[in-house]
């Protein structure tokens, strides 16, 4: 299930970057996903198009982003997501990113995002691009302010991923962590060094070590005392962070008198939780991961012809080398395309045939491409009709937008006032003004 404790819905954060049309890896990798958990009423899907994230490597030339976002609107919808179903919004049409983007690089150290495995092979293989910009090193923060932006206290806020992601959302919920730490976290040293709050703190010291406490009355506690138990309960809150921190200790301290005296706890951000998705080996025509910038993909949006023409030179088993020789399916890119798209039948018949060399690989390419486009007929349909009428899918996306907007806008409330605390000060100043 995906409702939390109190039975709200599980938020669910995912997007893409507009970097030109989707194919058939993002379907089974991404899409096919978010429209099962779109469907599912036990989650509050929030799917957007990462206009800003597409800035970060292709900041020189922005010429394509406008198409490129109509052209992945379009896909989305033709894909069965829903604008009845799911949020639908475009970046950077929730300005609030930015500023939560702003405020969560104040306090994420830069060691963090240097050591991010991703930006390092992107620094060492991409050499048509030069990537040593601010935008790309902090790439995984503003990714951070997209997930928790839309994250409620009270729910689940999960993000569907592969395993080789996981790293990206474990990274948020450092930032989080972080986060929650320096502005929902506050031990009070003034109430600590009383006096006459001296049982209070023996009691608060021995209930978090996990030791019985004896309600006398104690000498008070000297100041090196007083900061390394502070310490130590700060150590515990950054280290494991403010939600772990709250869980364990929160009902001591909502129980026990005298730990309120010492202790807030705040958080300001939702935690990131990975759903892990299990996607099937989608292969590109050559073997390699399907990629745009490999041009080994087939688009949502290809025509029966182009499919036939680029499948016809799929890579196949290289043991085959001839049509006489046997092969294993195994190994086949074809077959694990036949995996996604044909009939167990058809499937038994191209192992079977490969493997006895009862088939060639020019008869089961066909075989495969003949599903594949009546897989893609109805998809391609729906992107036709919308591809028809621009206008409605921007009337979606600008819809989505707004309403996206409204959920950041009440998370910016927050977040401003668990770091500034205006609402605090401003209460404040009419108060006295109202005494005088």
């Amino acid at each position: 299930m995906g409702t939390g404790t109190e039975g709200k819905k599980s938020r669910v954060l995912s997007g893409m970057r507009p970097t030109g049309r989707l194919h058939i890896g993002h379907y089974f990798g991404a899409l096919q996903n978010w429209v099962r958990l779109q469907n599912d009423p036990s989650y509050e899907c929030f799917y957007f198009i990462a206009d800003w994230h597409a800035l970060t490597s292709d900041y020189a030339d922005t010429s394509g982003v406008p198409e490129n976002t109509l052209q992945i609107m379009i896909d989305y919808l033709a894909a069965g997501l829903d604008p009845a179903k799911s949020v639908l919004f475009l970046q950077s049409a929730v300005p609030e990113h930015a500023e939560l983007h702003l405020l969560l690089s104040m306090v994420t150290p830069l060691g963090w995002l240097e050591r991010v495995p991703t930006y390092k092979e992107a620094l060492e293989n991409v050499k048509d691009k030069d990537l040593h910009n601010y935008g790309f090193l902090g790439y995984p923060v503003l990714q951070t302010a997209d997930i928790v932006i839309y994250g409620e206290l009270d729910a689940p806020l999960t993000v569907p991923v592969g395993e080789d992601q996981v790293s990206h959302v474990e990274l948020s919920r450092e930032i989080v962590r972080k986060m929650n730490f320096h502005f929902g976290f506050a031990v009070d040293l003034a109430a600590m060094r009383d006096p006459s709050n001296a049982t209070a703190l023996q009691v608060t010291w021995e209930t978090f070590q996990g030791k019985p406490s004896a309600f006398s009355q104690v000498s008070p506690y000297t100041d090196e005392a007083v900061l390394r138990i502070a310490a130590a309960l700060r150590k515990e809150a950054i280290e494991g962070g403010l939600e772990n921190f709250s869980n364990r200790f929160a009902p001591w301290v909502e129980a026990n008198n005298a730990a309120k005296k010492f202790i807030r706890l705040s958080p300001v951000l939702r935690e990131p939780e990975v759903m892990l998705t299990k996607t099937p080996r989608i292969p590109g025509l050559d073997g390699r991961k399907m990629s745009k910038s490999y041009g080994n993909a087939i688009t949502l949006s290809e025509t029966d012809e182009e499919i036939r023409k680029k499948t016809k030179v799929m890579v196949t088993d290289p043991a085959r080398k001839r049509r006489t020789d046997p092969g294993n399916p195994d190994v086949c890119p074809v077959y694990d395309w036949h995996k996604l798209f044909s009939t167990p039948e058809t499937l038994q018949w191209a192992a079977e045939g490969c493997r006895t060399a009862g088939i060639g690989c020019i008869e089961c390419k066909a075989k495969m491409a003949d599903h594949l486009i009546e897989w893609i007929a109805p998809v391609r349909e729906r992107r036709v009709e919308y591809e028809k009428n621009p206008k409605r899918v921007l009337e979606i996306l600008d819809a989505g937008s707004k309403q996206a907007r409204v959920v950041a806008q009440g998370t910016m409330e927050r977040v401003r006032e668990a770091v500034f605390g205006w609402g605090k000060k401003r209460a404040e100043i009419v108060g006295s003004a109202g005494k005088a």
